[in-house]
């Protein structure tokens, strides 16, 4: 991994990036907003902001936004884009602020920014969401021990494996990036899906992503679920097998948000429509097939994912080996980034990561969800933004019922009903 990834950080690959990039960056600028990105009123309040990321893909788009230099372009030429060691230090970061040597805002789980609007294990600290980074992409990979378990997507084929290690008195151990994050509601909503309860059956813990893989190798645990590159990654190692590809258990579903400190956004109004907009039209770039290969080699290097080109590319393309046999070419449950209203924070969707939370009891069941989304989610910053480069967002802030992949059905109209047709539960 570490001569693939020299090789990526060389002066020359940061050269080449920057070049082919910028060209094929205004050609997909003009196709997704013909009239083009023009300056807002009198422009920025400030000219930079200190933003966050984790090495997963699905930070792309803010990574994308600075090394082609469109921060710049939406005059705000002194972002940061600094990785995080895990999402805890995301989350005390955004406690503290860039004034107090944190940050201003953050490529986020979803539900992290209502976990800090509400003070849930942090300090109160009120988020907006700017943006939905991506949709599908994460995995559930489990231990090539497991091989004959055939693990896919349906958790059931686990049960036997299960009940044999807590009849030797063991558990299985299953790592999520942060508990009530996206990667535990995933990996909870597939093993209860197959009647196995994540909080009885099984013992899960958190691990930061990009230890996912050493981990597994250590044999600390049996089963993952974490975002791209690091599935494929275990697959690459032979270590381990994707059991299910999110998207395969929710057609594009929602996953990590573009989020920032509500103050922040507060004091610079017009700075946050900027920023979304340069996320915006990262997110077009990269969503763009013919600009992958040079997405993979940017988010690549050192100061990134420190990931072999390989490892990012084939699931970006949607070509998913899955280490056991399977293989999808042309997956239409691949990430994408734009396409489809991707990057469009759906408040339908907030509330389902709510609900889930609920679910589980890391939320009280009677939270008023209406009202804090309408705190946080600031889909009205998304169409400003993409009101300026001359596009325009969804009739609605709903995307409407949900269908999974076990039959449920989500209603944003009814969350409770949803609630109410879960076996297994804590409510």
């Amino acid at each position: 991994m570490d001569d693939k990834t020299d090789k990526c950080s060389t002066p020359n690959r940061r050269q080449v990036i920057r070049s082919a990039g910028t060209a094929a960056l205004f050609t997909a600028v003009h196709q997704a907003f013909p009239s083009g990105a023009f300056a807002a009123g009198a422009g920025p309040e400030v000219k930079g902001a200190k933003l966050g990321f984790i090495a997963l893909t699905d930070a792309a788009p803010l990574i994308v936004a600075k090394e082609l230099g469109l921060f710049a372009k939406h005059g705000m030429p002194d972002v940061v884009v600094a990785k995080q060691a895990s999402w805890g230090a995301t989350r005390d970061n955004l406690v503290l602020g860039s004034g107090s040597g944190g940050i201003d805002g953050a490529h986020l789980l979803t539900p992290m920014a209502y976990f800090l609007s509400l003070g849930v294990s942090a300090k109160q600290t009120p988020m907006n969401i700017l943006a939905r980074l991506n949709v599908n992409g994460q995995g559930i990979s489990v231990s090539k021990e497991y091989l004959a378990a055939k693990a896919g997507i349906n958790a059931a084929s686990m049960k036997d494996v299960i009940a044999q290690r807590k009849g030797a008195g063991k558990k299985i151990t299953m790592a999520m990036t942060f508990p009530g994050g996206t990667h535990d509601l995933w990996l909870r909503y597939w093993l209860a899906a197959g009647g196995i309860n994540p909080d009885v059956d099984v013992s899960l813990i958190t691990v930061p992503p990009p230890q996912m893989v050493a981990n597994m190798k250590a044999d600390t645990m049996d089963a993952f679920c974490v975002g791209e590159p690091w599935n494929d990654q275990l697959v690459a190692q032979q270590l381990g097998y994707t059991a299910v590809s999110t998207g395969q258990m929710w057609m594009n579903h929602p996953e990590k948000s573009f989020s920032m400190r509500a103050d922040w956004v507060a004091q610079n109004p017009r700075a946050a429509v900027a920023i979304t907009a340069a996320v915006l039209e990262a997110q077009r770039w990269a969503d763009n097939p013919a600009n992958i290969s040079r997405l993979a080699m940017m988010v690549s290097g050192r100061d990134y994912l420190k990931c072999p080109v390989s490892d990012i590319a084939d699931r970006l393309q949607g070509n998913f080996t899955m280490g056991d046999g399977r293989k999808y070419p042309n997956a239409p449950f691949k990430m994408k980034f734009f396409s489809g209203y991707a990057s469009f924070p759906y408040k339908s969707h907030d509330l389902w990561f709510l609900t889930e939370n609920q679910r589980w009891g890391q939320l009280p069941a009677n939270l008023n969800t209406s009202a804090i989304i309408a705190k946080v989610n600031r889909s009205d910053i998304w169409r400003k933004a993409a009101a300026v480069l001359r596009g325009k967002g969804p009739a609605s802030d709903s995307r409407g019922v949900e269908k999974f992949f076990d039959g449920k059905t989500f209603d944003p109209a009814n969350p409770k009903a949803y609630l109410a047709s879960l076996k297994i539960k804590k409510i």
